[in-house]
């Protein structure tokens, strides 16, 4: 299983509302091209930041690993979000 937390930032936001738009156009276009679960982690009263969780779960860490990269590429791709940080950690069951 895998988790990456992913900050972005917007900037130019000035309002919850402004947000809100961008984060659900992220989350419906990440689950319409990927099989991973995301939602909004942190920061739900900062207007110009968002904090994501998403995770991925599956057999093998380095398809888990590249899937949560190519996931964090794609969300950077969109150009709806600077990127910021980002976390990846790994758990074996």
């Amino acid at each position: 299983m895998g988790v990456l937390r992913l900050i972005l930032y917007l900037p130019e936001n000035h309002s919850l509302k402004g947000k809100r738009s961008v984060l659900r156009a992220i989350k419906a276009r990440v689950a319409n091209k990927f099989n991973v679960s995301v939602a909004e982690c942190d920061d739900h009263d900062n207007w110009q930041r968002i904090a994501l969780g998403i995770a991925q779960i599956g057999n093998e860490k380095d398809h888990v690993d590249r899937c949560l990269r190519e996931v964090s590429e794609f969300i950077t791709g969109l150009g709806l979000a600077e990127a910021g940080r980002e976390v990846y950690e790994f758990t074996n069951y």
